[in-house]
């Protein structure tokens, strides 16, 4: 069984309520508190939040930017298009960064190699989209979208959380987008804003359309989730362990929230896969070894089937049935012990007999038996090595044993 990261996305995503769902999922904030401290940026504090959206309840996580003119005064800095009533954060007049004075902060930072590589990743993918769309090198971009103070905040908090929940593997579904356009510092631009298209283009994350106005889905909060390269589909099965919820600031007129979540897959039994390749270079030899393996691995059954090829090459299809939990194994198998360079695979439903597995006693000794049974019908084979054992060990013909294991589990089962 496999744990992931799942961010459900129906209200979009940014920075602020990524790091506000997690602490909500139980990452720790002492480790939060120590790397935000250990920046030694001034003009800001933050704090975190209960609070309710619409009555849903979650965390919200917050920077207060101090005003420059007034050192004793602060506002709240929009919060990446999610605050009620403000515009994208775009508008806001900053200090210009580059990459490399963000990296000279991530570098200061009290984080571990691991988040520390996180951060500087998500901002690189920020960085990247930003020089796409205004056109110049990713050395000259200016991180006046993404460089102020709550944004450094929001992406290094975000790296530091993610590493201490210590799930690797990431699923995102999607993640809802408004519509219309947005005022920022390069005018009237539409949503999604260039940076979130490019990094959406870029790295395959599924935007889904909304008819709320605005901006749901920040740079910030994509470029997260992009970094984490994640899967884009939920098991077919699973169990919730955990969830967090994070509040967004922007009134859309419902909730707005980012959900997390901990999921762990479950195996359903009855599901397998089937597993295939067609493969016209490989040794009488290798094929052999090669079902050997599929079958260490976990397959329930590897047969073999003669076909043609391209340039009417004589070849075989290699067909594994596999069961979901086994399946990375035996893909493994059927690439390391055979020439193909690829494989296919696909979902089938099967009708399996019930079976047991009984001893029955005959003159000569026992025998293990599988018994199957499905509605009205009732099959007892003898297994062939126990069969065996008692014919060479009793120097008795083996079909006779057989017959004699076979009827007498049929008159014990049918009593």
């Amino acid at each position: 069984m496999t744990k992931y990261l799942y961010f459900e996305g129906a209200c979009g995503i940014s920075g602020d309520m990524t790091v506000a769902s997690l602490l909500d999922l139980g990452a720790n904030r002492e480790k939060l508190d120590k790397a935000i401290e250990s920046l030694h940026l001034d003009g800001f504090h933050y704090h975190v939040e209960r609070k309710n959206s619409y009555s849903i309840a979650g965390l919200d996580f917050d920077v207060h930017l101090h005003h420059h003119d007034e050192p004793h005064e602060e506002h709240y800095h929009e919060r990446h298009g999610h605050e009620h009533g403000h515009h994208h954060e775009h508008e806001h007049h900053h200090e210009h960064r580059h990459l490399h004075d963000v990296y000279e902060i991530i570098e200061r930072a009290e984080m571990n190699d691991k988040s520390r590589e996180l951060a500087k990743k998500i901002f690189l993918i920020v960085a990247e989209a930003e020089a796409k769309a205004h056109g110049v090198p990713v050395e000259e971009v200016h991180f006046h979208e993404v460089g102020a103070i709550d944004s450094i905040v929001d992406i290094i908090s975000a790296a530091v959380l993610l590493d201490d929940l210590g799930i690797d593997k990431v699923i995102v579904t999607g993640l809802s987008e408004g519509s219309g356009t947005i005022i920022c510092q390069h005018g009237e631009l539409p949503v999604p804003v260039p940076a979130v298209l490019n990094i959406a283009e870029t790295h395959g994350i599924v935007l889904r359309s909304t008819d709320n106005k605005g901006e749901m889905v920040t740079p910030t909060g994509i470029a997260i989730v992009s970094a984490l390269n994640p899967q884009h589909s939920l098991p077919k099965n699973y169990k919730i362990l955990k969830s967090g919820i994070g509040l967004g600031k922007r009134d859309f007129g419902h909730a707005n929230f980012l959900r997390t979540m901990i999921i762990e897959d479950t195996v359903d039994n009855d599901e397998v896969y089937v597993v295939e390749s067609n493969i016209d270079d490989c040794s009488a030899e290798m094929l052999g070894l090669a079902m050997e393996k599929c079958f260490e691995a976990g397959a329930y059954d590897v047969h073999y089937e003669p076909c043609y090829m391209k340039k009417n090459r004589p070849a075989y299809i290699l067909r594994a049935i596999v069961a979901t939990d086994k399946l990375d194994a035996v893909e493994y198998a059927v690439l390391k012990y055979t020439t193909t360079i690829g494989l296919r695979k696909y979902p089938v439903d099967r009708t399996c007999m019930q079976r047991q597995k009984i001893n029955v006693n005959t003159p000569f000794g026992k025998v293990e038996v599988k018994v199957s049974t499905y509605k009205d019908i009732v099959r007892c084979q003898p297994e062939f090595e126990s069969v065996k054992e008692l014919a060479e060990a009793s120097g008795k013909d083996f079909q006779l044993v057989y017959n004699l294991a076979q009827n007498t589990a049929m008159k014990e089962f049918m009593k």
